[in-house]
């Protein structure tokens, strides 16, 4: 079972590119494709393009968008390409499969590249990194970006769970949960910064989706995520411009838990890569067919202390990053937290994730006759 979660973002790419040559003879053609980051090109987004005699269908699989979420991505692609990319029509459906869109963040185990901006609030089409798109985020500045070292986890517990109090009698809940996960373009050492303009890794995924939506008629995506949602059940999401509704979409996915990604089922992102993709595709390719869909593999839960606990680990790493720590043994417990918001090493949550990573697959790739 661990054999599907690398320990290193070294041995995920190693096995990719392994993998990536037993797809190759299925079709007509493939190409390997890589692209090093210009500033640590010790990393890199390497993608597989595998074409069929008739472009109708392409098969998107992407991972680590986040960094430190890719290596549940690398066991997803793994399943993928041992157990479902063998039974697609290789004569018109076609594959790009994406192996690290945040390479150094999943190399450094973390959800951001190295310019401190969360790629998944970086998909902005028109440009325009607007710094008050969450006013939330300014009111909350003081409660959301300490600014100072960070102490022991004991330490911090009751005076942080203080302030979550105080924040959710007022302004209250729903705004709290807005400020700190929607996005904001006003702090660039703030917690999920979207950028100012759109990053390198960003414009590589761009002209990947323009290529992919240019040649082919029907697409599917699925983005995997780990980190938000129940902890044994892992959640297909699907962005708000699609308009299949949840319940729909579980009824025609045959999987038990799908949401919107929107403030009502999951929760509002602004800069979202998958509601680019609609974006993109309204705009350009009117005509194509579009799911750019996601995989959410909880791992805290989805009650309200986890929801507190997801929090204040988000803040105090980021925390941590900027004005590092008290001592060792805060900086230590910090960064557990943190690996175990994105990767649990328990058994039982990576026997789930993989049984429902399996379920999910066969239910989508069933609906769209792909398989």
């Amino acid at each position: 079972m661990d054999s599907y979660f690398p320990a290193t973002y070294e041995d995920s790419r190693a096995r990719f590119l392994r993998d990536v040559e037993l797809l190759h003879p299925k079709w007509h053609l493939s190409r390997l494709e890589s692209h090093p980051l210009k500033e640590h090109p010790e990393v890199s987004i390497d993608w597989l393009w595998a074409e069929p005699r008739v472009r109708e269908n392409l098969v998107m699989i992407s991972t680590a968008e986040h960094g430190i979420e890719g290596y549940a991505g690398s066991m997803a692609l793994k399943i993928f390409m041992d157990e479902f990319a063998p039974r697609l029509n290789p004569e018109n459906t076609g594959l790009l499969l994406v192996h690290a869109i945040n390479p150094w963040g999943m190399k450094h185990h973390l959800r951001v590249n190295p310019n401190h901006v969360d790629l998944n609030r970086n998909f902005v089409l028109n440009g325009q990194y607007d710094p008050n798109i969450n006013p939330d985020f300014k009111l909350l500045a003081k409660f959301l970006n300490p600014q100072r070292p960070v102490r022991t986890l004991s330490a911090e517990a009751v005076p942080f769970l203080a302030r979550v109090i105080k924040n959710m009698i007022s302004p209250g809940k729903t705004r709290v949960q807005t400020a700190s996960l929607l996005g904001q373009h006003s702090n660039p050492k703030g917690i999920y910064f979207g950028g100012i303009k759109a990053e390198e890794e960003t414009l590589v995924l761009i002209e990947l989706y323009r290529a992919a939506l240019r040649d082919y008629q029907n697409f599917v995506q699925v983005d995997v995520h780990s980190g938000y949602g129940p902890r044994y059940q892992m959640t297909v999401l699907v962005p708000p411009l699609d308009e299949i509704p949840s319940d729909e979409a579980a009824q025609k996915f045959n999987y038990p838990l799908v949401q919107k990604v929107d403030a009502d089922e999951f929760y509002a992102i602004s800069g979202d890569m998958g509601e680019f993709v609609y974006r993109l595709r309204d705009a350009e390719f009117p005509e194509k067919k579009v799911f750019a869909g996601g995989f959410e593999f909880g791992t805290y839960g989805d009650s309200l202390p986890a929801l507190i606990r997801s929090l204040r680990t988000t803040i105090l790493e980021n925390q941590l990053r900027h004005h590092g720590a008290a001592n060792p043994k805060a900086e230590a417990q910090v960064r557990a937290e943190y690996e175990e918001l994105f990767l649990p090493e328990e058994s039982k949550w990576r026997e789930k994730a993989i049984a429902d990573c399996r379920q999910a697959f066969e239910g989508i790739f069933k609906s769209f006759g792909l398989i």
